[in-house]
């Protein structure tokens, strides 16, 4: 395991929280990756997540397009979301980690925050955006920060581009693992955990496409019916939590245990809830074909390696997730507009293409998908090197 080039933890001195940043390395002096705020958060999780961001951003290098791959990097705070003190918390800590957003390190919204939320405390920190380290790096940077502003201000059906455009991804990835395997999406079984941001949009996305949703959970449990929930109804009925509100819920709609995700009979699993969430003892309850990994780190190394033993397959967070990522710097660099349509066709493509390809590697190598994802980045980086400059 390599050392990332900056790893750092901070301590709140109102309250004792503690927040994480670590930088895995820069190109052309920049990282990029979210924070979160979660109950239990460590800096080793942090660090595993910045390493997951080098490879997301080089695996979305395209030498024919405007936008350049940046470094990995992460932050984190330990605390719960919902605490009353959270959003002190979070200004606390960006006014502290001030001087690395302000020249190298590039965020935005991810688990347990919202953009509206880190932008607002941003401002009150004193900083000019969450992602200005980037800005030194656009050819007009007037254009590209009313762009970026514009595709978050576009909502369809009622939900921001911003929300929709990372489940696209993970849509795209299931699709892309059925038409391989050849098997249909009418009728094909999904369970989703967490119907926040990602496990909302995906599961749109995958209903749309003609699966059938038979459960989601949520911090309260989860929700199933074997005939197929109705997600339009589910989504409208959550809180800004992604939980959902059970007066929604239809008579034969059933109300199961919060692991019961895991069991039900489906042939994909999407966990898009919290990492660490399939571990050694639970991956036995799981019978699904498929486990797509929506949200960060979300099954353990060793689950995976058993899980593989018993022929599931896990598509990998790193490439999985990657479209939310890539849809800021696609639009803020010019290869996308403000627009819904473009947006998700620009999406589907680029995600198709890095599903199949991965896929096809791990086939022929007789490996796993993230092995494959890990092979394809070590063949990209030294290009991104000789380049554009990657350092830890």
């Amino acid at each position: 395991m390599t050392t990332p080039l900056l790893s750092l933890t901070w301590t709140d001195h109102v309250t004792g929280r503690q927040g994480h940043l670590v930088v895995d390395g820069l190109v052309r002096g920049v990282s990029s990756g979210g924070l979160r705020m979660r109950e239990g958060c460590t800096l080793e999780e942090v660090a595993g997540l910045a390493r997951g961001m080098t490879m997301k951003e080089a695996l979305h290098y395209n030498p024919d397009g405007r936008y350049i791959p940046l470094g990995g990097a992460k932050g984190g705070i330990d605390c719960d979301p919902q605490d009353p003190r959270a959003y002190g918390i979070l200004v606390r800590y960006l006014r502290a980690v001030r001087p690395y957003i302000e020249t190298m390190w590039t965020t935005g919204e991810d688990l347990g925050l919202t953009q509206d939320i880190v932008d607002r405390a941003a401002a009150e920190a004193g900083l000019v955006s969450s992602i200005q380290a980037v800005y030194p790096l656009l050819d007009d940077e007037a254009t590209a920060r009313r762009r970026l502003a514009d595709a978050f201000a576009v909502e369809v059906d009622g939900i921001g581009l911003d929300e929709l455009v990372g489940g696209c991804g993970v849509a795209e990835s299931v699709l892309v693992a059925l038409d391989r395997a050849g098997v249909a999406y009418e009728g094909t079984r999904v369970s989703v955990q967490g119907l926040g941001t990602m496990g909302g949009a995906s599961a749109r996305f995958l209903a749309r496409a003609g699966l059938r949703i038979v459960a989601v959970a949520d911090v309260k449990g989860t929700v199933a019916n074997p005939a197929g929930l109705d997600v339009d109804a589910l989504l409208a009925a959550r809180d800004s939590y992604g939980t959902v509100d059970r007066t929604a819920l239809r008579p034969d709609d059933l109300e199961l245990p919060g692991d019961a995700w895991l069991s039900i009979d489906a042939e994909v699993l999407v966990p898009a809830a919290v990492s660490y969430a399939v571990d050694t003892a639970n991956q036995t309850q799981i019978t699904a074909r498929w486990i797509v990994e929506a949200a960060n780190m979300p099954v353990l190394q060793d689950a995976e390696e058993l899980l593989a033993r018993r022929g599931i397959t896990v598509l990998p967070d790193v490439v999985v997730n990657s479209g939310t990522n890539a849809w800021w710097w696609w639009t803020l660099f010019g290869d996308i507009d403000a627009d819904a349509d473009e947006a998700f066709a620009y999406t589907r493509r680029s995600m198709r293409a890095l599903i199949d390809q991965m896929l096809a590697r791990a086939e022929a190598d007789g490996t796993t998908p993230r092995a494959a994802a890990h092979s394809i980045v070590a063949d990209r980086l030294p290009v991104i090197a000789e380049r554009f400059g990657w350092y830890r």
